[in-house]
């Protein structure tokens, strides 16, 4: 009888540990990339223009729609890849007239940023209180109904498949020479920083990840960005360096049904 129950006792517990593997493996279930498709030629996209205090140096495509070309104010020696108009007024001579290409970027720039903002269960909630300098963030899925600020360097540590998606409901302000650190093989075509509000990038810092931003992105002077600047309204540059991450090349996944 001893036997029977200790044998019992064992399945019982081997059911429960497997019960709580399951239900771990469920919930930390990662994030998929967000797909930025026609978007994803772009290292700065905007709808209402470009602005620029010389010199800036942007590596990859740049483009504003619906707004005129006269709206970018980059010199073509300024970017290292194609800048796309609506018109004929983009930067001389090397502008290209394509509002037809700039629409699907911009449409595909708004269905990148609604996926952001509509991913659920979040794997962390109100992180820091909107202060994540300092902080060590594993990949996953964070939420903030706040401001976010980045007062000293923050890390963002996983591998190069890992996924990172924060989704910020107010602005996203980084203090100046303060820095966003990848760590552990991590990648900026897999970091999505969703902002509802504004983004300041502070003077001399560096940025790492793709900024879908409703509102303006400013990058203050001698700031440094790997990744992708996407705005619904402005971006203003001053004496940057912006370096296009590559698109992340990870199948897109529903997470919610698996």
């Amino acid at each position: 009888m001893n036997t029977l129950k200790n044998y019992s006792k064992k399945i019982s517990l081997s059911l429960l540990i497997s019960g709580l593997l399951v239900g771990n493996a469920v919930a930390g279930y990662p994030e998929s990339p967000v797909q930025l498709n026609s978007a994803d030629n772009f290292a700065v996209l905007s709808k209402s223009g470009i602005t620029n205090v010389s010199d800036s140096i942007v590596t990859g495509d740049i483009g504003a729609s619906p707004i005129t070309g006269a709206a970018m104010l980059l010199r073509c020696d300024e970017v290292v890849g194609d800048i796309y108009a609506t018109d004929a007024n983009g930067p001389a001579p090397c502008s290209i007239n394509a509002p037809s290409t700039l629409g699907s970027a911009i449409g595909d720039m708004g269905i990148a940023y609604t996926d952001a903002a509509g991913r659920v269960s979040p794997d962390e909630t109100e992180l820091g209180a909107g202060e994540i300098g300092g902080l060590t963030l594993t990949p996953g899925l964070y939420k903030w109904s706040t401001d976010v600020g980045i007062t000293t360097d923050v890390t963002l540590e996983g591998n190069a498949t890992d996924v990172w998606i924060l989704q910020i409901a107010g602005t996203l302000t980084q203090a100046a020479d303060k820095k966003v650190i990848l760590a552990g093989g991590a990648l900026a075509e897999n970091v999505f920083w969703q902002v509802a509000d504004s983004v300041t990038i502070g003077t001399g810092a560096h940025f790492e990840g793709i900024i879908l931003g409703q509102k303006l992105i400013a990058v203050n002077t001698g700031a440094t960005v790997k990744g992708r600047l996407f705005a619904q309204t402005a971006v203003t540059l001053q004496k940057n360096e912006i370096t296009e991450a590559p698109v992340s090349t990870e199948p897109s996944v529903n997470n919610e049904s698996e």
